[in-house]
């Protein structure tokens, strides 16, 4: 008795605010370990994972291609083989020229290089630095035998290199045999997944990952579309102030493009760089503007324009989903973190949505951007004024007239 007193008096005794942190405290380590073993299990994976999820953004960006064969009464096999040869043959072709103009244009680079180093050097010789000759040529002994210090190390990594070049093969036939069955068998995948779900809230589920999927392909039409305005923008600006290799620095923007924010920023850096190397700073100076010029457009008019209120994302979020992707799976995953905020994002809209209670799966359809969220008015009044479009006013509700 006497201990249930004491013990019951202990109890109480207990803020109910540390009582209630206590609560939250050992329920958030939960989820905390289930991440961490969560992610522990998908980086051993990641050579499956990756090459999955590569194949998933690619099936984004060509289902629809895919579904307007089928309209036109193209058997599903036959669409999906004309999809993935027309994709094979434009990615083949796009690559062949790049390579081809950057090796054209290493020459004149190297050249152009050579100069813009003679003309440091004469600036660090006879201007307000006065460097004396000796003291470059000890510079450049220092970088040289820096490189045969280090000869192993490098070699070391060609190797490793071209070791991983059969990975490299590998995950790639990976992804190109993970498309087909996505581009073919998409929705019989889907709904086998479906089934593990219980029946009490099967259908919410259906809806919210077809939601997800129609966030996924509006994310990877506008960020195409996004990548190509800025690679056409910095490319014929280079071309403009006639900076070598302005078509590899191009594609290198619309690559890099993928990646939101990050990937502007290198791409340009890159482009500022050669252009300073190969024309001197007011070239520069001007590459740099042109480079502002296009990401300021990119971030305050495409973006919102294109991705509307579809996959609205906070840019703090993108950011911070970036980091965690770089630090987690490196350039992989920068490249998917984003996507995958994405996709995670439309699915807790339409979870929490009331709207979305009396929606059928059937209803919703995936290759159509504006399917990507429930009809919740004023969520994104930024989008909705650059395109009235995709207003929910302008939408009717499912399932209104006829």
């Amino acid at each position: 008795m006497t201990r249930e007193r004491n013990g019951g008096g202990a109890a109480s005794a207990v803020p109910d605010a540390l009582r209630v942190a206590a609560a939250i405290g050992w329920r958030l380590l939960v989820v905390v370990a289930a991440l961490y073993v969560l992610g522990s299990v998908l980086g051993r994976l990641a050579a499956l994972v990756v090459p999955l999820a590569i194949a998933l953004l690619l099936a984004a960006l060509l289902t629809p291609a895919v579904g307007q064969l089928m309209a036109r009464r193209v058997p599903r096999g036959l669409a999906t083989a004309l999809v993935l040869v027309a994709g094979l043959a434009l990615l083949g072709g796009l690559v062949t020229f790049v390579v081809i103009t950057f090796v054209n244009g290493v020459p004149d680079l190297a050249a152009q290089l050579t100069r813009s180093v003679d003309a440091v050097s004469g600036w660090l010789v006879n201007g307000p630095l006065h460097l004396s000759e000796s003291q470059l040529r000890e510079f450049a002994d220092r970088i040289v035998k820096t490189l045969q210090d280090n000869q192993t190390v490098i070699t070391t990594g060609a190797l490793t290199t071209a070791a991983t070049l059969g990975e490299i093969l590998t995950e790639a036939l990976l992804v190109l045999f993970s498309l087909a069955f996505f581009l073919y068998d998409g929705p019989r995948i889907w709904q086998f997944l479906v089934r593990v779900v219980p029946q009490g809230p099967r259908r919410r589920v259906d809806v919210a990952g077809r939601r997800s999927l129609a966030a996924l392909v509006s994310y990877v039409r506008a960020t195409g579309a996004v990548a190509v305005v800025d690679a056409l923008g910095i490319g014929i600006g280079l071309a403009v102030l006639r900076v070598p290799l302005a078509v590899p620095l191009a594609a290198l923007v619309f690559i890099c493009s993928f990646i939101p924010i990050f990937g502007a920023v290198v791409a340009g850096a890159v482009a500022v760089l050669v252009a300073l190397v190969a024309n001197g700073p007011v070239t520069a100076l001007i590459a740099l503007i042109i480079v502002i010029a296009v990401n300021q457009l990119e971030s305050h008019v495409l973006q919102p324009f294109l991705l509307g209120r579809a996959v609205k994302l906070h840019p703090l979020a993108v950011v911070l989903a970036i980091a965690s992707g770089l630090l987690v799976a490196g350039i992989a995953g920068a490249l998917l973190a984003v996507p995958l905020l994405a996709v995670l994002n439309s699915a807790v809209r339409s979870l929490l949505s009331e709207a979305d209670e009396h929606v059928l799966p059937a209803d919703v359809h995936t290759s159509e951007p504006e399917e990507s969220g429930p009809d919740e008015p004023g969520l994104d009044t930024e989008a909705d004024k650059l395109n009235p479009t995709t207003a929910p006013h302008s939408r009717p509700t499912p399932g209104a007239g006829a």
